[in-house]
């Protein structure tokens, strides 16, 4: 397997297992189930380890096998495991790596779905949970307890782009003997890989910036062999969130643009952000590309751009803030990020509908925030429509009045 020293590179001929009996460019797609043995005893040395070679598509398949090879690469980690959504792969993490009695720490702000999991499933399975704030080192120490197994974060954070120092995450768990997993979908490989930080699991909604293109909903698991595996033969294999060979191929495809493609989300996301943070409708604006963040400082150390990803809140009301998304034209008012298309939503009551009023609150996700994905159209044209959408709200407002 041939591999460069530049990820501009990797992403187009890294982790290449095979180039098929008729030596395709393009990755073939091994659109089967199950696959056939030469003998029983082949078949029984497969099924005990004892032998290299396929099984069942749920244990693994070629076409997957070359996206997780490609993905370890980008990441920097000896392995990686693919899966049907973003969260099979954290609760497959979580699961494969907590049981009763054990206890994690994580942060108080988290996408809805991972939330949801922590707040409502974990403790119905008998695994104590603690929310923190992941920035304030007093805080993650003071969480910590002789139980405590692993430390789950993202940075930047959804939806409020909080920034985590992940060497200090990583100091903090290491000298507990703590697992730690940190999802990188904002960021991707190519703005920032946790591994070289110290973190074990790097986890991934592929659905995002690594497929690019809006048609798929899988999730990348990363990190050291042994975690890994265990993940694969245990919760992966016997949950089942599995990913599907076709699935696998368009997020190969999707691979080869990923530097081209980040790079042009984290130039346009600091084009809007830098134009909104002037803007006298605009209260606050979240972005670590700005000066003004206080994750700017892990720019250059930790992250190599601010990402494709900003948030916002309006000057007003929750009736404004409806009725400037409303008024959007060419942005398109739907969750996810990472597309060719800008994405804007409500967190509040969108992505971050699974917190109650008080863990909204709590979390520092006010009623008029706005989480915008920029895409990849000409930046004039996506703050053009941001701005007329502005001035509409703002005339909605004078007629409530």
């Amino acid at each position: 397997m041939w591999t460069s020293k530049h990820l501009e590179t990797n992403t187009i001929h890294g982790g290449k297992t095979s180039q098929g009996e008729f030596g395709p460019l393009s990755t073939p797609i091994y659109q089967t189930s199950t696959f056939v043995f030469d003998s029983v005893e082949q078949g029984a040395e497969r099924f005990a380890g004892e032998a290299q070679g396929h099984i069942y598509s749920r244990l693994g398949n070629p076409t997957v096998d070359e996206l997780e090879a490609r993905m370890a690469l980008l990441e920097g980690t000896e392995a990686a495991a693919a899966f049907g959504s973003g969260m099979g792969a954290v609760s497959a993490a979580v699961l494969g790596l907590l049981k009763q009695g054990d206890h994690l720490v994580t942060s108080h702000r988290l996408y809805g779905c991972t939330f949801a999991l922590f707040n409502h499933q974990l403790p119905a399975f008998g695994i104590e949970v603690s929310f923190v704030d992941l920035s304030d080192e007093r805080a993650v120490r003071a969480a910590i307890k002789p139980n405590t197994k692993v430390i789950y974060g993202e940075t930047p954070i959804n939806p409020c782009l909080s920034v985590i120092d992940l060497d200090l995450i990583a100091i903090i768990a290491k000298s507990a003997n703590i697992t730690t997993i940190i999802d990188n979908t904002f960021m991707s490989p190519v703005l920032q890989q946790p591994a070289k930080h110290g973190i074990d699991i790097i986890l991934h909604s592929a659905t995002k910036f690594l497929n690019g293109h809006g048609d798929v909903v899988a999730g990348i698991l990363c990190g050291k062999k042994d975690i890994i595996d265990q993940i694969k033969m245990t919760t992966r294999k016997d949950m089942g969130a599995i990913i599907s060979p076709h699935d696998a191929w368009l997020i190969i495809r999707g691979l080869k643009t990923l530097h081209l493609r980040v790079e042009r989300h984290n130039q346009n996301a600091l084009a809007v952000a830098s134009y909104l943070q002037d803007h006298p409708m605009i209260k606050k604006v979240d972005y670590p590309g700005l000066a003004s963040h206080s994750g700017y400082k892990l720019l250059g150390k930790q992250m190599h751009g601010g990402g494709g990803v900003l948030a916002f809140e309006l000057n007003g009301s929750f009736d404004q803030a409806v009725a400037f998304m409303n008024q959007l034209q060419m942005c398109k008012r739907a969750v996810s990020l990472g597309d060719a298309e800008t994405l804007i939503q409500h967190p509040a009551s969108m992505t971050h509908s699974t917190y109650e009023p008080e863990e909204l609150a709590a979390a520092g996700i006010p009623q008029t925030l706005v989480r915008l994905a920029a895409g990849l159209e000409h930046v004039d044209d996506i703050i053009a429509d941001i701005e007329q959408a502005l001035v509409s709200a703002k005339k909605h407002a004078k007629s409530a009045a």
